[in-house]
């Protein structure tokens, strides 16, 4: 036996896709209506027919003349089983197979398997979830889906609202959104600034893959500190890689006013941390890697640990997608990374696909930057700020 379902806007287009695919001897053995739904069930959808039927079913051919509420007159409906008796119904196979002695092995087969058939549907209806949304609720999943939260994760916040609060509550659309906004803030922890303590030397590296803006935020971070907090600050650059990214940090060193060195070796990199030594901070510029590629992570591990860093900022583009951001995380944690800075914020569309690597990388946040402009367009992060960002209750800005 071979069954299948087809669903269609009429029943004239799904009786067409039942004789188009299984021909003119297709038995009919179900239809109904049914209401398509979206968003995990939330919203209605449009309303479809849906037929299901077999070929190779063995339907009895004639019918008992007393029979007659199953019999299906010539011209009664366009069906493939036209001018001839009506197909049985699950219910009605069985109670023909009663009544009739012939009852043979076959056609035993053809109940158990609609009977599993009927089942599975009911199992499948059940698990589409815990009922309609109210209106206050739906608007505010579907605010986290613009603002590019996964479905999974906006479905679970609006389930906890919906578990925490009373009646009255759900009136307040101002109350859930700050309620939603402290779940998303629970989930970012921030790390603060570098920290830089009297006499001793800091050294903080940038890591990440091509393109995520490393070479701006470090020279962001330098003219900071030098320019605003009159720290001593020096630069050294292992990104011989790229065309032209030794020169443009370069650039941006002398217009500083900041020492620079260049090493393409780990004993290179020792000698200049070590030449270094008596800067408040040394700021380490790498070259891009790609997560998939293990031995370039093995090697600027060898880099940082020859530089003895103290802290390994990972840079992610907020612009990248919220699987890309968590694998990334995930290679890059073999570098021994520390914490996270979030660049391009201004061209992110919405900020929802950093919870998730927040969550699963457990990285605190330290820096949030939001365009190229030197020594602005960088901020310290601030875990209520970004939540608030990621709800588009506040601009970009940093």
């Amino acid at each position: 036996m071979e069954l299948h379902t087809y669903r269609a806007k009429s029943m004239q287009e799904a009786l067409s896709l039942v004789r188009r695919e299984l021909g003119p001897d297709a038995a009919v053995l179900h239809t109904r209506e049914v209401q398509l739904r979206r968003f995990f069930g939330c919203l209605r959808g449009p309303t479809q027919i849906e037929i299901t039927a077999g070929r190779g079913v063995n339907v009895p051919s004639r019918l008992p003349l007393d029979d007659q509420e199953n019999f299906m007159p010539p011209g009664e409906d366009d069906s493939p089983t036209y001018g001839r008796p009506r197909p049985a119904t699950p219910a009605s196979l069985l109670r023909s197979t009663r009544e009739r002695p012939d009852n043979t092995p076959a056609v035993q087969e053809q109940i158990s398997d609609l009977q599993a058939m009927v089942k599975e549907l009911c199992k499948r209806s059940k698990g589409t979830g815990a009922g309609e949304l109210p209106e206050e609720l739906f608007h505010l999943f579907t605010s986290l889906i613009d603002a590019d939260v996964s479905e999974e994760l906006a479905r679970e916040l609006v389930d906890r609202l919906r578990h925490e609060v009373r009646g009255g509550e759900l009136r307040d659309p101002l109350m859930l959104q700050a309620r939603i906004a402290r779940m998303i803030e629970a989930d970012i922890r921030a790390a603060g600034p570098i920290a830089l303590a009297p006499g001793k030397c800091r050294v903080a590296a940038l890591v990440g893959p091509t393109g995520v803006g490393k070479t701006t935020t470090i020279a962001k971070l330098a003219a900071n500190f030098h320019l605003k907090e009159k720290r001593r600050v020096g630069l050294i650059t292992v990104d011989t890689y790229r065309i032209a990214a030794v020169e443009q940090l370069r650039t941006y060193a002398d217009i500083i006013d900041l020492p620079m060195e260049v090493v393409s070796t780990p004993k290179e990199m020792r000698q200049a941390v070590g030449r270094m030594s008596d800067m408040d901070l040394v700021l380490i510029d790498t070259a891009g890697r790609s997560p998939k590629d293990e031995v370039r992570l093995q090697e600027l591990k060898a880099f940082l640990t020859e530089a003895g860093t103290d802290e390994v900022h990972l840079v992610l583009s907020s612009v990248a997608a919220w699987r890309t951001l968590e694998q990334t995380a995930a290679r890059f944690a073999t570098v021994g990374t520390t914490a996270l800075i979030l660049t391009k914020l201004d061209e992110a569309n919405g900020l929802g696909n950093v919870l998730p690597v927040l969550r699963s990388s457990r990285l605190p946040l330290s820096y949030l930057t939001d365009g190229q402009n030197v020594p602005d367009d960088i901020g310290i992060a601030d875990s209520a700020h970004l939540a608030k960002l990621v709800l588009g209750m506040e601009g970009a800005e940093v």
